[in-house]
C-alpha cells in the first residue's frame, strides 16, 4: 500500500469529502458488493485522510470507494493488519458516532438470538455471544462462561474505549453476570499492535474463575489459562453427538480439557485423552473431578498426536471409538497443502487402528481448507487404510456460532462422524 503523503489528492465532491477514505481495486469493490466484509492490504490502492488530517487514524471508520470515486460502504481501518479494512455498513460516510449507534443495535440483536439459539439452562450455561462478522460485528468475539463474560476486541478498530463502554453496557443491561473480562488473543494483538485493557466487575475485585455446564458436565474456567477465550464452545452439540455414537474403548486425540473424553465416557467403558499440553491436561483433571460420575474409566496422557498414533498403530492398538480433534493445521492458504498431509496421516492411522465397525469422529477447524477438501482426505486415507468409512453424519459448529453463506470464513468448522469397517 502507498504512503498516506504520496497519494493524490481527494477529487472534489466525492461522497467521503468530510472524512478519511480508502480506493480500492475494482475486484475488491466486486467483490465486498457480492457479501464479502475484507480488504486486504494489497487491495488498498489509495488512502485519503481527508481535510487537515496527515494520515488516518488506526482503527478509524473510514468511507470506502472503488476506482470510480463511488461508494462501496464503511469500514474499519488498521494501519498493521493485512486485513486494512472490514466492512461495517454497506453506506459510504458513516461517522463514528453511527457507527457506536449500529453497534449498540447489533450487540443487542447478537444477544437476542443467543436466548434463542442457545438458552442459559441447567444443562447448558454457556455459549458464544457475539461471533465476530458472522453478527455484523467484525473484530469482537463474546463468550459466557456461566457467570462470567469473556471478551476479545481483535481489531484497532474496535480496541476504542468507546466500543468497549458500547458493548460492556449492552452486556451489562441484557445479561446476569459477576464479571466482564477482555481477554487479548496474544497472536492478533502483536499482528494488531494492540495494548490489553480490563473492563467490568459487580465487585471491588473481579471474579476471574467460575464453572460452567454443557450437557449436563461440568468444567472449571479460568481466564487466566487456556486457547481462544478458554474453552472450545463451538464443538457443544458435537460433544453430544460423539457421545451418542461412541462405544468400548476410546482415544481422543488433542483433547485439550477433555471436552470430548468426558462426553465419550458417558457410553464408554475406558477413555484415554492424549494432549501435547501439560497445562491443559490439569485442567482436563480438575473436569474429571467435577464429573466423577461419569460411567467410564478415564486416563490423561501428555503426547504428540503423530508420535503416539504412529507408535499405537505399529504396535497392533485397537480402539472402538476415536476422535480427533486438532488445531488449525492451516492458518493461511499458504499452509494448506502441509496442513492436507497431516490430517491424511492422522486419519490414515486413527481408522487402521478401529476394530471393525468402530467410531472414528474427525475435525478440523481450519478455515482455509472447505468441507470438500476434508472429505476428499478422508476418501484417501480409507483408500489406503483399505477400510470402508461411511459418513453417518456432517456436522458443524453450534448455532450460537452461526455461518454466513457470503462469507464461508464463519463456516470453520467440519466435523464428521463416520463408522470404520
Amino acid at each position: 500500500m502507498a504512503k498516506q503523503e504520496e497519494l493524490r489528492p481527494l477529487r472534489v465532491g466525492t461522497p467521503h469529502a468530510q472524512g478519511p477514505a480508502a480506493v480500492i481495486t475494482r475486484r475488491a469493490a466486486d467483490r465486498l458488493r457480492e457479501g464479502s466484509v475484507w480488504v486486504y492490504r494489497s487491495e488498498v490502492e489509495q488512502v485519503l485522510p481527508g481535510p487537515g488530517a496527515s494520515a488516518i487514524e488506526p482503527g478509524a471508520v473510514v468511507t470506502v470507494l472503488d476506482g470510480r470515486g463511488i461508494g462501496v460502504g464503511s469500514a474499519l481501518f488498521s494501519a498493521a493488519s493485512q486485513i486494512t479494512l472490514r466492512m461495517v455498513s454497506s453506506a459510504a460516510g458513516l461517522s463514528r458516532v453511527g457507527y457506536l449507534e449500529d453497534l449498540t443495535e447489533r450487540v443487542n440483536a447478537a444477544v437476542s438470538l443467543r436466548e434463542e439459539l442457545a438458552p442459559e439452562s441447567d444443562e447448558n450455561n454457556a455459549c458464544r455471544l457475539i461471533f465476530s462478522e458472522a453478527d455484523r460485528l467484525p473484530g469482537i468475539v463474546v463468550d459466557r462462561y456461566n457467570d462470567l463474560v469473556i471478551l476479545q476486541m481483535l481489531t484497532q478498530g474496535t480496541a476504542q474505549e468507546d466500543v468497549r463502554e458500547v458493548v460492556t453496557r449492552v452486556l451489562r443491561e441484557r445479561l446476569k453476570v459477576s464479571t466482564i473480562v477482555e481477554r487479548p488473543d496474544p497472536r492478533i494483538r502483536m499482528v494488531e499492535e494492540l495494548p490489553t485493557e480490563p473492563l467490568w466487575a459487580d465487585e471491588a475485585e473481579a471474579k476471574l474463575t467460575t464453572e460452567f455446564t454443557i450437557n449436563g458436565l461440568r468444567f472449571a474456567y479460568d481466564v487466566s489459562s487456556g486457547q481462544k477465550t478458554g474453552a472450545f464452545l463451538d464443538q457443544r452439540l458435537n460433544y453430544a453427538a460423539a457421545a451418542s455414537r461412541a462405544k468400548g474403548k476410546a482415544l481422543d486425540i488433542c483433547t485439550y480439557q477433555g471436552g470430548f473424553a468426558l462426553h465419550l465416557a458417558r457410553r464408554c467403558d475406558r477413555v484415554t485423552g492424549v494432549d501435547a499440553s501439560r497445562a491443559a491436561l490439569q485442567v482436563a483433571d480438575r473436569n474429571l473431578e467435577l464429573n466423577s460420575g461419569v460411567k467410564g474409566k478415564v486416563d490423561w496422557m501428555e503426547a504428540d498426536a503423530f508420535d503416539l498414533l504412529r507408535e499405537y498403530e505399529s504396535t497392533g492398538k485397537k480402539y472402538d471409538t476415536i476422535v480427533l480433534d486438532p488445531p488449525a493445521f492451516a492458518k493461511s492458504k499458504r499452509a494448506m497443502e502441509g496442513a492436507l498431509r497431516g490430517y491424511k496421516e492422522l486419519n490414515l492411522r486413527a481408522m487402521k487402528m478401529l476394530r471393525p465397525g468402530g467410531t472414528l469422529v474427525t475435525c478440523s477447524c481450519s478455515q482455509h481448507i472447505a468441507l470438500e477438501e476434508f472429505t476428499g482426505v478422508l476418501a484417501s486415507a480409507a483408500a489406503d487404510a483399505k477400510v470402508r468409512v461411511q459418513v453417518l453424519e456432517t456436522r458443524s459448529a453450534a448455532p450460537d456460532h452461526p455461518s454466513v453463506l457470503t462469507l464461508p470464513e464463519t463456516g470453520y468448522l467440519k466435523c464428521l462422524i463416520c463408522r470404520v469397517s
